[in-house]
């Protein structure tokens, strides 16, 4: 199949040597050069422009487009929709709230383009584990994209499918990354504990690689705390600051609304927020109240 790429940051550039590796022809744009470059040598054909890369497919085209969720994909499927022309797909790969992705589909519609919104999982391994791909759009459109997506995903028939309509496939991906913050923080939380049992002298490395087999907390995060804790057993050179990309927020803002109860997914995206706060005036203010009443020590500041 022939298909247009925009963006060639690391998963995207993956994706498309995937896609490439396996005889699929693919136009690839970067803003940057260089990236466009490295995708030609994966076999890609480089445009130098949005416009020149909907000049290399022939109609009824695919555009890709994975670049950062908010005003890059708003510009970048915007140009798209004026770029294209009825028949034509555009699909977004990224991390877009799947509001907006509704949003740009009716926009779109508006013009006889498709737009197929595909949550994404797989990270850095997805070149050569496969991604887990959450496809939400019409299915015409998604039925376009079948080859792609089976190359894309581990296996033809596992690893990906069509969960819905237009945002269905960002909603998924939101409420999925959701998840996937409670449990890294489960196992942060259980290393840390392990860690600080000194007298027993436990090595979480070890356990981490003991845990991964037969083990009803095995998973593929569990193998990737064990690669971390072999490589650095203490951590050294980690800064204590957790990042979020916007999904835990979005999915506990889902979850008041629709009244569901998400306490640990909640608490996962709080602990991020709390590790980022290195001068907690909050804590501080904690320290004073002690003193005040019970005339607890306050620790100074060297």
């Amino acid at each position: 199949m022939e298909l247009g790429m925009v963006g060639l940051g690391r998963m995207g550039y993956n994706m498309t040597a995937r896609l490439a590796g396996a005889g699929h022809r693919i136009v690839a744009f970067d803003r940057d050069p260089d990236a466009v470059r490295r995708a030609v040598a994966a076999g890609a054909v480089g445009a130098a422009s949005l416009e020149d890369l909907v000049a290399r497919l022939r109609p009824a085209r695919a555009v890709w487009v994975m670049v950062p969720a908010g005003e890059p994909t708003e510009s970048t499927v915007a140009a798209l929709g004026r770029a294209l022309a009825p028949g034509d797909v555009v699909v977004d790969g990224g991390n877009s709230y799947y509001r907006d992705t509704q949003r740009r589909a009716a926009a779109l519609r508006e013009r006889g383009i498709a737009l197929v919104d595909v949550g994404t999982s797989g990270g850095v391994w997805g070149l050569t584990e496969g991604y887990s791909l959450m496809v939400g759009g019409e299915r015409d459109a998604v039925e376009r994209l079948r080859p792609v997506l089976e190359t894309l995903a581990p296996a033809p028939d596992r690893g990906w499918g069509h969960v819905g309509p237009s945002g269905s496939g960002h909603f998924v991906k939101m409420v999925h990354n959701g998840i996937e913050y409670g449990l890294m923080q489960a196992y942060a939380e259980g290393f840390a504990i392990l860690r600080r049992k000194r007298e027993l002298g436990l090595d979480p490395a070890r356990i981490a690689e003991i845990w991964r087999f037969g083990s009803v907390v095995r998973s593929w995060l569990l193998d990737l705390a064990a690669r971390a804790l072999a490589e650095n057993p203490s951590l050294e050179g980690i800064a204590p600051f957790v990042e979020d990309s916007g999904e835990g927020r979005w999915t506990v803002a889902e979850a008041v609304e629709l009244d569901v109860p998400a306490p640990v997914i909640t608490l996962s995206l709080l602990a991020r927020l709390r590790s980022r706060d290195a001068e907690s005036y909050a804590d501080r203010l904690l320290a004073a109240l002690r003193h005040q009443f019970g005339g607890h020590a306050v620790k100074r500041e060297d």
